[in-house]
């Protein structure tokens, strides 16, 4: 008996490599994405109606995930083509060397972009307010991050914890910034206190909460506010006094056989000259030469952190975020 199990399983581990090999080499380009919804429907529609309809596959995951994959994998990984927070692309491209060289013409405002990648999309996180709980709980409007530790929001408040989401980050690298790494541990001890059980795992998490009317105040991505207040949802905002941070997300083609790079490359084009025009509907900063973009819905104060983003640094900073939970789980 013992025999016919192990030799079931034996047929069972090659027919998984057989299933797996297959669907590999079925000559469609694999993209691995960390996109929010909006952002991957930009995608699908530049493709599809651009000639690459049916010939993708287009798998999402989250930023630390997609991240950790990159990192560990390199080059054997399933991808062909990713779309992917900037400071991963380059810490993996210095660990691995994963990345090819784009082969077209990229007219990006930053002259300082890589030759493997260019950018895909810019987020930036603001302050978000349910006005009808707002004004039920009888709660003032906070002005900048910083009030959030303040005792008269417990219990009111959703943020992203940064172990989950680079959202996160945006809120860690603002105190850090504005306040220094010592005071930023004490007010961020004081928001995660307040969060309580609102402390979420997906950069839209918070808003989902303040949609919900589970809490009052939310931090999370500026974009989807603006988009729930256009649509007449309870929903407002508040840009910090400490100013907006932003992420870049970036696009680049792994190093594979020449035909999948090939086929890798003219999507990754595709996606850079047709995608941007619907992406910014929902990502208002402007990235390439000749954009436009309503102004109305881009933040005043758009800043970028005063060091070069890198894993290493969002190490840093997660070790502080991390400490800072435990302090407020424990006070």
């Amino acid at each position: 008996m013992n025999k016919i199990v192990k030799l079931g399983l034996s047929i069972c581990f090659v027919l998984t490599l057989l299933v797996g090999c297959s669907s590999s080499s079925d000559g469609k380009v694999v993209i691995y994405s960390n996109a929010d919804e909006e952002a991957q429907n930009s995608i699908k529609k530049a493709l599809d109606d651009n000639g690459y309809k049916d010939q993708y596959i287009l798998q999402t995951f989250g930023t630390s995930e997609l991240g950790g994959k990159i990192i560990a994998e390199g080059t054997n990984i399933e991808a062909d083509l990713i779309t992917m927070s900037s400071y991963y692309v380059d810490s993996a491209q210095k660990q691995n060397n994963m990345f090819v060289d784009l082969t077209f013409d990229k007219k990006t405002l930053n002259q300082n972009i890589p030759s493997y990648s260019t950018p895909l999309l810019s987020i930036e996180g603001t302050i978000i307010l349910n006005t009808t709980l707002m004004q039920e709980k009888g709660l003032s409007k906070p002005t900048s991050i910083k009030d959030l530790a303040k005792p008269e929001y417990a219990g009111n408040i959703s943020i992203v914890d940064m172990s989950g989401s680079s959202t996160g980050w945006l809120l860690v690298q603002s105190l850090i910034s504005e306040y220094g790494e010592d005071e930023a541990k004490t007010i961020l001890t004081g928001i995660m206190k307040n969060a309580g059980p609102h402390l979420e795992s997906s950069g839209s998490g918070p808003i989902k909460k303040a949609r919900a009317g589970e809490v009052a105040i939310a931090f999370g991505l500026r974009h989807q506010a603006v988009a729930d207040k256009e649509k007449g949802l309870p929903i407002d905002y508040v840009d910090p006094s400490e100013g907006n941070f932003a992420l870049v997300e970036s696009i680049a083609v792994i190093k594979k056989e020449d035909e999948k790079v090939k086929k890798a490359m003219e999507m990754a084009e595709c996606i850079v000259n047709k995608a941007r025009t619907g992406i910014l509907e929902n990502y208002p900063i402007t990235l390439y030469e000749g954009e436009k973009t309503d102004t109305n819905k881009v933040s005043a104060k758009t800043l970028n952190f005063n060091e070069t983003l890198t894993v290493e640094l969002l190490d840093k900073h997660l070790k502080l975020s991390n400490e800072c939970k435990l302090l407020a789980q424990n006070n």
